[in-house]
């Protein structure tokens, strides 16, 4: 079951509502006492209804979730749609230049600020969770893909585990390596990582960029789950085809 209601996240573009998603297993209900893991998505709008994803295309997490009876609650927050890359500035920690975007000012500490502080506590009051760390998960696509990155390392006594599907590691490499570098992580970070054959042609040097961030991960000893999907592309579609392979690794030994 997936229910939605409006939201705004004052740090990054005030009063605007945007809507939240909330997905509760098929045996929420039946086991009232039993509590679940958080999987905290970002472009909420693209996860669970077609209707609603900006390419008329989701990721199926709903179908995917009941078809395999995974007891996980996922929150996910539609991101910012202005049309002057505010969902660019929303989802990157640091600020770049790009020829295509010109000038990308960054707001994603405050994206993160208030996932942590708003965001995740609204969910934990509400539904039953499993709130500590252990239990708590990050995940996104494309630029969501680099701040699920960005959130468990630098919020890793918040995040336990992440999922980046086709992260954009081509914004500010520099700036993310000295993040990995200060990061304190704690035992057991697991990230799930994936990048399409297809896209690596999409920016200059991504497959040294994404076998770089895949080496750096390893040095910090995170348990990392890497994988180049053949064939693979950056949409939706190919996401939804993933999901098979992520969520097992972000479920593992719970």
């Amino acid at each position: 079951m997936v229910t939605c209601w409006d939201v705004t996240v004052p740090g990054v573009n005030g009063e605007e509502l945007r809507r939240a998603y909330l997905y509760l297993p098929a045996c929420y209900d039946a086991e009232p006492e039993r509590r679940f893991p958080v999987l905290y998505m970002f472009d909420g709008h693209n996860v669970f209804f077609d209707s609603h994803a900006t390419y008329g295309k989701c990721w199926g997490m709903q179908e995917y979730l009941d078809r395999t009876s995974t007891p996980l609650i996922v929150a996910a927050v539609e991101c910012n749609h202005g049309s002057h890359n505010e969902r660019l500035s929303e989802y990157t920690p640091y600020p770049f230049r790009n020829p295509r975007f010109g000038k990308v000012n960054a707001y994603g500490h405050e994206t993160m600020e208030w996932f942590v502080h708003s965001f995740k506590p609204e969910i934990d009051r509400n539904f039953r969770t499993l709130p500590d760390r252990k239990h708590t998960f990050i995940g996104g696509s494309s630029m969501g893909g680099i701040m699920a990155l960005y959130a468990v390392t630098e919020y890793n006594s918040i995040f336990s585990r992440a999922a980046a599907l086709s992260p954009s590691l081509w914004v500010s490499p520099k700036e993310f390596d000295a993040t990995l570098d200060s990061a304190k992580l704690g035992p057991a970070t697991v990230v799930y990582m994936d990048y399409g054959a297809r896209e690596f042609s999409n920016h200059s040097a991504m497959r040294a960029e994404f076998a770089h961030v895949c080496t750096r991960l390893l040095e910090r000893h995170v348990l990392l789950t890497a994988r180049v999907i053949p064939g693979g592309e950056h949409c939706e579609a190919s996401w939804e085809r993933q999901l098979p392979f992520a969520i097992p690794v972000l479920m593992f030994g719970l």
